[in-house]
């Protein structure tokens, strides 16, 4: 048998985490990482954050899981704090991002199927997108590394360019339901939307009775200084995705809605077996709580404001290789020049210099640090990221 126990879809590294201690991962032959990847913008609270290992001990030990079919009081009081610290009236808990993207499409379409406009099911999404794996949600994106070999996708998208509001204007028509974007392009490059795109967005779907979705999954949960990022922009949606920090590890998504949106999201019109399980919810509530605690968003603030500036104090140091910082809060992305590699940078951190982190789109290293991070963290990361700069540029001259 040639093909590997676990389905050969991931090209996986020769790094074996075996253990996490804060913003640390350390191997399986005791060696030690700083991690600016955080599982992919996940693990917001670090590894082993005690709170949140006590929480997982104790609901474990109460009661994992039972179906949707009975009443939920860890669901309701996590809901109700989600309601409470968002523009959404109501809450459908999810396995994953993909889900909570999946169940924001839906309810975009049962909205307008709702007001008898059933027509109204294309959704318009924009290039360099990426809102997760399945059918639908690749169908809502326009690169090919994640559609070839999958079609024919879903009808019902079409793909514009990002931060282009004349195409996105011009891309309305009788059959449009709304329009799907992340505040910052995560995977795209790191990528903000302007205030000017937004704004016309929310503008157009205000006048043209469409709906606003925002996925927020990788940018949303104080990743970016605030609890959601579009807080930054004035701009409240309609309807929004949201996970990987939601968990801060633990597999946990949700989509928000308003009451409006969600009026066609009535008895049997969607579910999930895992969704919403009480060992979940116990997680949400604690993550929750250790964000909206007093001094917490201020900290990814500052750290995110004295992260971007160290970063920009490197550059002139390695102009060579860097061009630009871009991002919000504690999501950056440093643009690389074309005569390297960003992927290849990645792995170079990593296997010689102890420094996790992730490429992204545009020949961007993506940092994504869990939110707890100090100076101490900061100056660690630089060290590292300009030596790594210093040996990689040696070893392609060579």
């Amino acid at each position: 048998m040639s093909i590997t126990p676990l389905m050969p879809v991931y090209p996986r590294c020769d790094v074996r985490p075996v253990r996490g201690e804060g913003c640390y991962l350390i191997g399986e032959r005791g060696e030690r990482y700083l991690d600016f990847a955080s599982g992919i913008a996940v693990n917001l609270l670090g590894h082993g954050h005690p709170r949140l290992v006590k929480t997982i001990a104790d609901q474990a030990a109460t009661l994992m899981h039972i179906s949707n079919l009975y009443g939920s009081p860890l669901g309701e009081e996590f809901a109700q704090k989600l309601v409470d610290n968002s523009f959404a009236d109501t809450v459908f808990f999810t396995n994953s991002g993909a889900e909570a993207v999946e169940c924001a499409i839906k309810t975009a379409r049962r909205y307008h199927y709702a007001n008898g406009q059933a027509h109204r099911h294309k959704i318009i999404s924009f290039d360099n997108a990426f809102h997760g794996r399945t059918l639908g949600t690749i169908s809502a994106t326009s690169q090919p590394k994640m559609r070839d070999g999958f079609e024919p996708l879903l009808p019902g998208f079409q793909v514009v360019p990002f931060n282009d509001l004349d195409a996105a204007l011009a891309a309305i028509d009788d059959n449009t339901a709304g329009f799907l974007l992340e505040p910052v392009q995560g995977e795209g490059g790191v990528t903000p939307a302007t205030q000017a795109f937004l704004t016309g967005l929310r503008k157009a779907c205000d006048e043209q009775g469409l709906l606003l979705i925002l996925d927020e999954v990788q940018c949303g949960y104080a990743r970016t200084g605030t609890f959601f990022a579009h807080e930054q922009y004035g701009v409240k949606p309609d309807i929004m995705a949201v996970a990987k920090g939601i968990g801060a590890g633990f597999p946990l998504g949700a989509c928000l809605a308003t009451e409006e949106a969600a009026k066609g999201m009535v008895f049997g019109t969607h579910g999930s077996t895992y969704g919403g399980n009480p060992l979940a919810m116990a997680v949400g509530i604690a993550v929750l709580e250790e964000v909206l605690a007093d001094g917490f968003l201020e900290q990814v603030t500052a750290m995110g404001a004295r992260l971007r500036s160290a970063l920009e104090q490197m550059i002139p140091n390695h102009d060579d290789m860097f061009e630009d910082v871009r991002g919000m809060g504690l999501m950056l992305g440093v643009k690389m020049k074309d005569a390297y590699d960003a992927r290849a940078f990645v792995g170079h951190l990593r296997d010689h210099h102890g420094f996790l982190s992730v490429s992204a789109g545009q020949n961007v290293l993506r940092i994504l640090p869990p939110l707890v991070i100090d100076e101490s963290h900061i100056a660690e990361c630089i060290e590292k990221i300009s030596a790594g700069a210093r040996s990689f540029a040696d070893a392609k001259a060579a």
